[in-house]
């Protein structure tokens, strides 16, 4: 008879930032997370490119309307 593996339930490498983070996906298909989504969109903004937005030229101005 083969062994069962018990999984580790270890938490994984956030950024500083999002420690603290969890998100689950209930039965129904729910997706529930431990931060507000404002905030983590708030932190993607700041430090994930946009793929569509990276060959703009006004760029850098948007960036800088934003943090002000």
């Amino acid at each position: 008879m083969a062994k069962k593996k018990k999984a580790k339930k270890d938490n994984p490498k956030v950024h500083e930032e999002l420690e603290g983070f969890k998100m689950e996906i209930n039965s129904f298909g729910e997706i529930s997370s431990s931060f507000p989504v404002d905030k983590i969109n708030e932190f993607l903004n700041k430090k994930v490119e946009d793929k569509k937005l990276k060959d703009r030229d006004d760029i850098d101005d948007l960036k800088k309307d934003k943090d002000e």
